[in-house]
């Protein structure tokens, strides 16, 4: 794994709201709104959660039709296995580009 991924999926793990979202799903796959209501936070910000976890690698969306004809999008964890060494995070340190390193202290702002 690069430095610059390792980035994202810890940044996108670093966040409480996030976490219980990865453990919500981890239970089950779930569409957006039975999800917000499940783990009390506005559908926008479910969204917003939901697109830097699926930005890291760690959900999978996919928009299906419900029986009446609406669209629904559903998420789910995607299998993923991280393990975290002194080795493994300075083989990915030597990887992590200046964009990485800009996107960070962005982030790290708001």
């Amino acid at each position: 794994m690069s430095g610059d991924e390792l980035l994202k999926v810890l940044a996108a793990l670093g966040n409480p709201h996030r976490m219980r979202i990865v453990a919500a799903l981890a239970a089950e796959r779930n569409y957006v709104s039975r999800l917000a209501r499940e783990i009390g936070m506005s559908r926008p910000l479910l969204h917003m959660h939901l697109q830097r976890l699926e930005a890291a690698g760690l959900v999978v969306g996919t928009l299906e039709l419900s029986a009446d004809g609406k669209a629904m999008k559903f998420f789910e964890v995607a299998p993923f296995i991280y393990e975290l060494t002194p080795r493994t995070i300075a083989e990915a340190a030597e990887t992590v580009t200046a964009t990485a390193d800009r996107q960070r202290q962005k982030e790290e702002a708001q």
